[in-house]
């Protein structure tokens, strides 16, 4: 994995894990971790495919 794309997934997580904490007192914190969960969704189902087509 280039270290750019690498950057960016730890970049997505912290700006994630800092809109939860501004959000959270709006009571809209589950916002950012919906957006995490769809981000994770994604790099597992990426991985699974990669691994289904490397065989």
């Amino acid at each position: 994995m280039p270290l750019f794309k690498q950057y960016s997934h730890y970049i997505f997580i912290l700006a994630c894990l800092i809109a939860t904490f501004f959000f959270y007192n709006k009571q809209l914190g589950a916002v950012p971790l919906l957006a995490l969960s769809f981000f994770f969704f994604y790099l597992g189902f990426k991985e699974i495919y990669n691994l289904k087509k490397s065989k």
